[in-house]
């Protein structure tokens, strides 16, 4: 994005921070802007930029980092002893799988105070680390928004990418951390993984993640060494990876600790320490006793009639004698992947959790049935809760979903909605199947083998596909996909194994996989555009957007729009009234574009009947009746031509401004202007 340079230097900084600054406020003010890599900072982000407005710190200044002294160094490294021995394996590992990558990775304690550290040559020489040492506090307070302390603030994993640092002199670093929390669900420490901006790697993130996962069931395991602790799974062959759950019982059969997987996995029981096993499975202690006298791996059944294989994996010594005629033979299998184990075992989804079939409909319309986090935008109207509740409830059978609306109607927000409402712990990884290149779509989606073709990386790259694995995979515009890829796309959907290009050996990925698009599958499929075998795959599970103008909550979406753009804005009841008569043929979109240039013609606080007058074609319809399509062609390829001579005539920032594709843009401006013109 190119602004000008401010005439003189702000708050202390040379012009080029001024630079970023104004694109760091820009960004904070509206909600939204162009910051990477999602388009625009996710929630966390937003929470955590107001804590650091909320404790005055100053985005132009760097961070003050203060420094403790060896000494404390030393008894803080005493009192976080076990959990950093294990941090401290962890840590090699990833350094081996990201080398190369400019990286450093950070262990530090409850505190944000850094432990250990690991870097390359390339990164420690950088200005990027000049702060970055070991006894530095990178809490949220005195560092602002950063991986390490806003994941601690935030406990749970978090990525900071560039200029979502609140300090603009973090900009050129990108950070992904993810919290440790012991038996207790108390936090002990933070992993960290930094590296340049430029040279990040989407699935950092991801290994991150699992380190720390892997920590924990470690730490759980030790913690627990007195009680039976049980690793269970919907399917037995997970059993052996990071993607159990572990439940840890005293002698009494009561619960003393469960991992965040096995929490998941209990969805909808009361599965919290201190409840009897009896209350979440349907047999006694006792009984499970005398069974693991016998087995080592058994078949459970939960208090709602799902069906988990448990295998138990520690016993105390006392049960061990009782239960286990040759404890030597019959050591159990740690459910976690040795600490030099390469991070490519498969991240197995919360949302797998059920075997029962579920029927979709009766989950739908009992929403405490499949309860998840509230969506964030505008759901007031009928249609878009039901919507909702279908694709919420369709989580539970980890089918594909469907999702149909015209561009801008909301689809890509809900897909980022449910990926938050499963509770899967690895990455939202959005694939656009119209912008990537026919000819390299299956090595970006599938990876491909260092050297499979010219221009390949040597180390080659694992894909798009396996950087969403334990996530969600949304494939937006499929139907843009060009048909010999289409059947790469049907037997990736089959099997789920991903097989690189240029390699032999394929790795299976567990993927919830969101489809998206803006015209009737059926009708691509009469028009040859899409493989009816892949639209009956893809369309298991269809949610129907309606869009903007058919919505009864109009208002509440122009002001909940509003409110992200400038939260101090108003806008007039008639104003509103006026902005439901247009037709909307760029949906949300169009309308944020609207309401932003209508606030910028104004005196930026509110919004009157002829502020939105100017900017609206004379209406040709109402929200409630059809608009005819050359008139609809007609208002977008204004409204294109008019943000185009606000930007100066640059193609990429009125599409970044408007939302849309530079094609687009070219296409309209084939068009002739209208005599009105």
């Amino acid at each position: 994005m190119h602004h000008s340079a401010p005439s003189r230097r702000a708050g202390g900084v040379d012009p080029a921070a001024s630079e970023r600054a104004l694109a760091h406020a820009r960004a904070l003010g509206s909600r939204g802007g162009s910051l990477p890599p999602e388009g625009r900072p996710a929630p966390e982000i937003l929470d955590s930029w107001l804590r650091c407005l909320d404790r005055g710190l100053d985005f132009a200044r760097a961070p003050r980092i203060d420094v403790v002294d060896a000494a404390e160094v030393g008894w803080r490294r005493e009192r976080a002893d076990f959990v950093r021995r294990l941090a401290q394996a962890e840590l090699e590992t990833l350094a081996q799988q990201i080398a190369g990558s400019n990286h450093l990775l950070a262990f530090a304690d409850r505190d944000g105070v850094i432990l250990d550290l690991y870097a390359d040559n390339r990164f420690r020489m950088s200005g990027a680390a000049a702060g970055i040492a070991v006894g530095g506090c990178w809490s949220e307070d005195r560092a602002g928004t950063n991986g390490l302390g806003t994941a601690l603030m935030e406990r749970r994993p978090v990525a900071v990418t560039g200029l979502e640092h609140f300090h603009l002199s973090l900009g050129d670093v990108s950070c992904a951390a993810a919290p440790i929390l012991d038996a207790a669900g108390e936090l002990v420490g933070v992993l960290d993984a930094s590296s340049y901006f430029e040279s990040r790697q989407r699935h950092t993130h991801a290994l991150v993640q699992m380190a720390a996962s892997h920590i924990e069931n470690r730490l759980l395991l030790h913690q627990m060494r007195d009680h039976l602790v049980l690793a269970i799974h919907p399917r037995a062959e997970f059993l052996g990876t990071l993607s159990v759950g572990l439940l840890a019982f005293d002698g009494a059969g009561v619960l003393a600790a469960l991992n965040s997987r096995g929490r998941g996995m209990l969805a909808g029981l009361d599965a919290v320490p201190g409840v009897r096993f009896e209350s979440l499975f349907g047999e006694r202690f006792a009984i499970l006793q005398a069974r693991l006298a016998r087995q080592d791996e058994l078949t459970l059944r939960d208090a709602l009639g799902s069906s988990i294989v448990g295998r138990c994996v520690a016993r105390p010594a006392g049960l061990v004698a009782a239960v286990s005629p040759a404890p030597a033979a019959v050591a159990p299998e740690v459910p976690l992947a040795p600490a030099v184990a390469p991070r490519a075992a498969p991240i197995a989804a919360e949302a797998v959790r059920r075997s029962a079939r579920i029927d979709v409909a009766a989950t739908a319309s009992n929403p405490s049935a499949a309860p998840a986090p509230a969506p964030g935008f505008v759901a007031e109207d009928p249609q878009v809760r039901e919507a909702c509740r279908r694709a919420e409830a369709a989580l539970r059978l980890a089918a594909p979903i469907l999702l149909v609306g015209e561009s801008g109607s909301g689809k890509e927000l809900l897909a980022r909605h449910l990926h938050r409402a499963s509770g899967r712990r690895g990455a939202f990884v959005a694939v656009n199947c119209g912008a990537l290149p026919a000819e390299l779509f299956e090595a970006e989606l599938f990876g491909y083998v260092g050297g499979a073709f010219t221009g390949a990386r040597r180390e080659g790259s694992a894909g798009l596909a396996v950087a969403a694995d334990g996530g969600t995979l949304l494939l937006d515009e499929v139907r843009d996909l060009p048909l010999p890829l289409q059947a790469a796309l049907l037997r990736f959907l089959d099997d789920r194994l991903v097989r690189p290009v240029g390699g032999v050996q394929p790795r299976r990925v567990d993927v919830q996989i969101v489809a998206a698009t803006n015209v009737d599958p059926a009708r691509d499929v009469d028009e040859r555009r899409l493989r009816a075998d892949l639209m009956y795959r893809l369309d298991t599970v269809r949610v129907e957007l309606p869009p903007l103008r058919a919505r009864c909550d109009f208002a509440s979406a122009v002001r909940f729009l509003l409110a992200e753009i400038d939260p101090a804005a108003r806008i007039e009841p008639e104003a509103v009234q006026r902005l439901a008569r247009h037709g909307w043929p760029g949906n949300f979109r169009e309308l944020r574009a609207v309401l932003t240039r209508a606030l910028l013609a104004g005196d930026g606080l509110g919004i009157g009947v002829a502020d939105v007058e100017t900017l609206l074609p004379a209406a040709a319809g109402t929200a409630a009746g059809p608009v005819a399509a050359s008139a609809l062609q007609q208002q977008a390829t204004g409204l294109i031509r008019r943000e185009l001579e606000r930007c100066g005539g640059s193609v990429s920032e009125a599409a970044r401004r408007l939302g849309i594709s530079r094609t687009t843009i070219y296409r309209h401006l084939r068009t002739t202007p209208t005599s009105g013109r």
